[in-house]
């Protein structure tokens, strides 16, 4: 059984940094993995993802510059650090896996396995 646990999330001031975290259990140590978040009232949006190796890495065009995704498989731990936070970051962070050795994807219906979100909120 696949779970993923988001951490990190908080309050924090326009400029100011996050590191978001997410641990796995189970079969997803070596999955590609992908950072989506979710404001009020919008659609899901594609932050960040990370191939299966960790060697290739991708970004929103909101997120270039800014953030910097990164993973460590022994430990089942993907990363987010998001630095010069916007108050339009505002939203809910959730990590997601794709299933078994699938490839990395930048789209949100490719990815089978989704943590319950933590919460990012910049203040003006």
């Amino acid at each position: 059984q696949v779970q993923l646990v988001e951490s990190g999330g908080g309050l924090v001031q326009a400029g100011g940094s996050l590191r978001l975290s997410c641990v796995g259990s189970g079969p997803v140590s070596s999955s590609a993995m992908g950072w989506f978040r979710q404001a009020p009232g919008k659609e899901r949006e594609f932050v960040s993802a990370i191939s299966r190796s960790g060697v290739s890495t991708y970004y929103a065009d909101s997120a270039k510059g800014r953030f910097t995704i990164s993973r460590d498989n022994a430990r089942n731990t993907v990363y987010l650090q998001m630095n010069s936070l916007k108050p339009e970051d505002t939203a809910v962070y959730a990590c997601a896996a794709r299933r078994a050795a699938a490839a990395v994807s930048t789209i949100s219906d490719d990815y089978a396995y989704w943590g319950q979100g933590t919460q990012v909120t910049v203040s003006s």
